[in-house]
């Protein structure tokens, strides 16, 4: 029995390592051979990376990014803590921090209250639940110098191999490349920061793209992962490269948003929506479409990345939307139209102060 599970398995694996799935018509493992190539198994070393960037985000938050936020100015505003009441509680915990007219009422009666003073404690706890300004700057610290790191990192890493300036070459004796220590230790790296960030999703500021955000982290695991194991290591460097080249400008107009320096913040973010939309609207399809599409051979792995690269697609131009969205709140806001609220806030309740994120503080 043991034997034929064995077999069985051994028969899986290989069933799903065909080559005729992972590499180009005409293309086999074979031709590998004598050739520093990818491993799959290289990448179980994801497992420690994820720890060991937690281990060092916490540290980085608690010994660089909490003293400098203090330093900074940043602040958090005192909260009234609500007065205990069981009844309200419970409905608090499990019936939603928002409740409607009717339960109001309802609750003003069981706890004796007037219906007023039911309201302001449903807001004042809210209040309490909420992220304070210190965490989220500490969060924006770590993303920023992250993405800082591996944007330069990348950047210093392709500036001089002739592929990165002609996306043509990616190709040139596919899949006869051989992978540069450097490369693959960086593909490490960003499959490691990902899956950091998937694990501390339940512990970060929830923002309200928070669906979004996690089909976002789930797909590009699955890039990184796969255009590993078919050795596309090249065309996913530059892919890696163009998303990171406006993440650490967000994470900086964040931080200078909760350090309350309006002006500086309002260019920074300007130049964030401006790199952004080259970046994912204009250089992510061009580079995607135009020359892993057209000029690339299809075969079963190219075409699930293709549909990766689509969802990812369709993630910039939604936050697209919202960027140009939270531009125009500004403008309306400064010429005494409506105000808007940031669709990229923190949290639905957010303090006046530090809950409409960057575009209607402004």
């Amino acid at each position: 029995a043991f034997c034929t599970h064995h077999l069985t398995r051994m028969g899986l694996l290989e069933g799903f390592w065909h080559h005729e799935y992972w590499l180009p018509p005409g293309a086999t493992w074979e031709d590998l051979k004598g050739i520093q190539y990818p491993q799959p198994q290289d990448l179980l070393l994801c497992i420690p990376g994820t720890l060991l960037l937690i281990t060092v985000r916490c540290i980085f938050e608690r010994t660089v990014a909490l003293p400098l936020g203090r330093r900074l100015g940043v602040s958090d505003k005192l909260r009234t803590k609500v007065q205990p009441n069981a009844t309200l509680e419970d409905y608090y915990v499990m019936m939603g921090k928002t409740p409607k007219e009717g339960d109001l009422l309802s609750l003003a009666k069981q706890s004796d209250l007037p219906v007023k003073k039911v309201e302001t404690w449903f807001r004042h706890r809210r209040a309490q639940d909420r992220p304070r300004l210190m965490k989220k700057f500490c969060e924006a610290s770590w993303r920023f110098t992250f993405y800082f790191t591996s944007f330069f990192s990348g950047l210093a890493l392709l500036y001089d191999k002739p592929w990165f300036w002609d996306h043509t070459v990616c190709w040139m004796r596919f899949p006869q490349q051989p992978l540069p220590p450097a490369l693959g230790w960086f593909y490490l790296l960003e499959l490691s920061f990902y899956c950091s960030l998937v694990v501390t999703l339940p512990f970060d500021v929830k923002r309200k793209d928070f669906k979004e955000q996690i089909i976002h982290h789930i797909a590009t695991i699955t890039l990184i992962f796969v255009s590993y194991c078919a050795n596309l290591v090249r065309f996913g460097m530059i892919v890696m490269l163009v998303h990171d080249a406006s993440d650490y400008i967000l994470e900086l107009a964040k931080m200078l948003h909760y350090m309350k320096w309006k002006r500086v913040c309002e260019a920074v973010f300007i130049l964030f929506a401006v790199v952004f939309i080259i970046s994912r609207l204009v250089l992510f399809p061009l580079i995607t479409y135009y020359y892993f599409v057209t000029k690339f051979q299809l075969f079963l792995i190219s075409c699930m990345i293709n549909a990766f690269l689509m969802i990812l697609q369709l993630l910039h131009i939604f936050w697209s939307y919202l960027i140009i969205q939270m531009i125009f709140g500004v403008i309306l806001h400064r010429g005494g139209g409506t105000k808007r609220k940031d669709a990229r806030s923190d949290t639905e309740e957010s303090d006046r102060s530090d809950a409409e994120d960057l575009a209607k503080n402004q």
